[in-house]
């Protein structure tokens, strides 16, 4: 009984700590993968990843790297304890002799993906404007034709100033701008994820009672994050211009999803779906792959023993 009562605290202590241990290894590379996704056809500052992020050391310094990584590191801890202590829920409570098959784990997966956009959306919306605001500082001073006359350089906003003047103008709904495309990128991607990173992780396992070593589960989580990071690049690039509220004046706006990728399609081409792909994967799958190693190392358990347990 004592297992069961502290199965699910620490699995949300496990998933928090995953997440604030890979966002810090992996958070200029996401700021990269933002900054080139936001890039639209007559105001592209950046070529490449290693471009970006020269560039950005060389404009902001080293810690213009990590622009909107307090909001990710607060609210990452929240939304990976969800996502994996949620796939984990609903894996325990579809499986039947404790075997599933392929669709209950992608169901399982659709249930997680479904909860996570709680938390993951104002997340996403906070770090994608403040991620962002190097990229136009930069293109004022490199590329003024691409700002609109009598624009004032202003100073970057913080979280907190975002999210007081979008909850004053538009109420909560304010943070969950996007939360459509928010959807249609984290269900598809832990439909793939998680079944992907199961069946990986049974292959590499020693015997089929107990986890499979920890190297297993590290390299499962790389492989299943980027192989499901790449799949839904596309809905990503759609949500990132989605929640970005700041543009230069050259650049389009969207007033939804299929407006969005209308645009898209007719002024940039299919490839600008796949703009950021591998940056998004070089970020999923560390992040992942740490995910799953803090994950079944039990540190959560750990912390919890040391805690008095209740006389039954």
């Amino acid at each position: 009984m004592a297992a069961q009562q502290i199965s699910l605290p620490a699995k949300l202590i496990n998933g928090g700590i995953a997440g604030i241990v890979g966002v810090t290894c992996v958070f200029p590379i996401d700021l990269a993968k933002t900054r080139l996704q936001n890039q639209q056809n007559g105001s592209r500052l950046y070529t490449s990843m290693s471009d970006c992020l020269i560039k950005t050391i060389r404009s902001e310094g080293y810690f213009g790297m990590y622009r909107g990584a307090a909001v990710n590191l607060t609210l990452v801890t929240p939304e990976k304890a969800i996502k994996l202590a949620a796939n984990d829920f609903f894996r325990h409570h579809l499986s039947k002799d404790g075997k599933l098959t392929l669709v209950k784990e992608m169901l399982a997966g659709c249930g997680a993906g479904t909860c996570q956009v709680v938390v993951t959306t104002p997340m996403e919306m906070l770090k994608i404007q403040l991620q962002d605001a190097g990229r136009l500082a930069a293109q004022r001073k490199l590329m003024p034709e691409t700002v609109a006359a009598g624009t004032v350089e202003t100073k970057s906003p913080t979280a907190m100033q975002i999210t007081r003047q979008l909850l004053r103008e538009k109420g909560i709904a304010g943070l969950y701008k996007g939360l459509g495309a928010t959807l249609l990128r984290d269900v598809p991607f832990s439909i793939i994820y998680f079944p992907l990173f199961a069946n990986l992780s049974n292959l590499g396992k020693k015997s089929t009672e107990g986890p499979a070593p920890f190297y297993v589960s590290f390299i499962s989580g790389c492989i299943a994050g980027s192989t499901a990071a790449v799949a839904v690049n596309p809905v990503d690039v759609i949500k990132t211009r989605l929640q970005s509220l700041n543009r230069a004046s050259t650049e389009d706006t969207y007033s939804g999803v299929t407006d969005c990728i209308r645009k898209i399609m007719r002024n940039e081409g299919p490839s600008a779906f796949l703009k950021g792909a591998y940056c998004r994967a070089l970020v999923i799958a560390p992040l992942f792959g740490i995910a799953q190693v803090v994950y079944f190392l039990g540190v959560g358990e750990y912390i919890l023993s040391f805690l008095p347990k209740k006389n039954n």
